[in-house]
């Protein structure tokens, strides 16, 4: 892989043919409607971005589910990982994640050992337990009546139909996924709390931690996934631990505008605070005035994980924040009214993380 190692390699990265020894960075993506803009803009921005991606040398690109939202287009990451993949050359992609209680384990494998067949090893499966939407929206997703939690035997049936056909079983007793069977598409476990970091554990799977919108418990949760790992259980697919967190981050030629371009971002999580559901908003000078002072403490500990400002700037904060948790791999999620910014944004970002 030459742009990045993957999991549990070395930590030297290829960007743009420069070569740096610093962690792997990969993005994730909803899709982001910004208010001037359609949902038919803001998937083409996405495909535009993907292929900014590749060709900087980003590691990964994944996709998050999320249902009934006007901010984002990101409900069916499978086709959005095709039409990037059909555009693209090398970058992995994937969802970041799945939200498997929405989702029929047969379905899942199908779908993405189709991906899988027609791309060949570059689709990665993140797997969430929450339904990705609010408690309505998740009713309405739900495959049935019962409300049981069988996440963890969901991940295991998921991980069967990726495994190769097993020869004794003859005469067809065991569910085949088609495409699927033997394509063994990764796994991996996304969190943020104790519960996901348990589990990842418990079945050998690479960890994302959810720490761009889910900060106060990333410490603990970290530490609890690297101590409880056991690579023995049949869904194992590493030898040890890996560690990917998300972060807020946006770039920009001075610290200045690049705070200003972020407070698209801070109304965003306004939004989430008040209940506003509302498309990206446009950057603004006063953001006191935009958001109000009762919200300006949420909105603070919400993007605490981030950094943001000049390469120079933003370089020292990101190293910072590997240091501190000991990532393996960060994936960058950033928010700009005007998606040429963000594409300038992860383009500036490449550039310095190499230097």
């Amino acid at each position: 892989m030459p742009f990045g190692t993957g999991e549990g390699g070395s930590r030297r990265t290829a960007y743009r043919g420069a070569v740096s020894t610093r962690i792997p960075l990969s993005i994730l993506d909803l899709v982001p409607v910004s208010a001037s803009s359609s949902v038919r803009d803001a998937v083409q921005s996405s495909l535009g971005l993907a292929q900014v991606a590749d060709r900087l040398g980003y590691q990964r690109l994944w996709y998050a589910e999320h249902h009934n939202s006007v901010a984002f287009a990101s409900a069916a990451t499978s086709l959005l990982i095709g039409r990037a993949a059909e555009h693209t050359e090398r970058i992995r992609l994937g969802a970041g994640g799945v939200m498997l209680p929405n989702h029929s384990p047969l379905m899942v494998a199908e779908y993405y050992g189709t991906l899988r067949e027609m791309y060949g090893d570059r689709i990665d499966l993140g797997l969430g337990r929450a339904p990705g939407t609010d408690p309505m929206t998740a009713r309405a997703l739900r495959r049935g009546a019962d409300t049981t939690d069988t996440f963890v035997e969901d991940v295991v049936a998921l991980h069967r139909y990726f495994a190769p056909a097993d020869p004794s079983d003859s005469i067809g007793r065991r569910i085949t996924a088609v495409p699927g069977v033997g394509t063994e598409v990764p796994l991996w476990m996304l969190g943020s709390s104790l519960d996901g970091a348990q589990i990842a554990a418990f079945l050998g799977l690479p960890y994302a931690f959810a720490s761009h919108f889910a900060p106060e418990l990333r410490h603990h949760a970290i530490a609890l996934y690297r101590e409880r790992f056991r690579a023995d259980f049949e869904t194992a697919s590493i030898e040890a631990p890996y560690v990917i967190a998300g972060v807020n981050v946006l770039v920009a030629p001075t610290d200045e505008e690049a705070a200003y371009l972020f407070t698209t971002a801070q109304q965003l999580a306004a939004g989430i605070r008040t209940g506003r559901r509302m498309p990206l908003q446009p950057p603004v000078r006063d953001l006191a005035a935009a958001i109000g002072p009762e919200v300006a403490g949420f909105v603070e500990g919400f993007q605490a994980v981030r950094a943001v400002g000049s390469p120079a700037t933003v370089v020292a904060q990101l190293e910072a924040i590997v240091e501190d948790l000991g990532l393996d791999e960060a994936i960058i999620t950033t928010y700009c009214y005007d998606p040429a910014m963000r594409d300038r944004s992860f383009e500036l970002l490449a550039e310095a993380w190499s230097d």
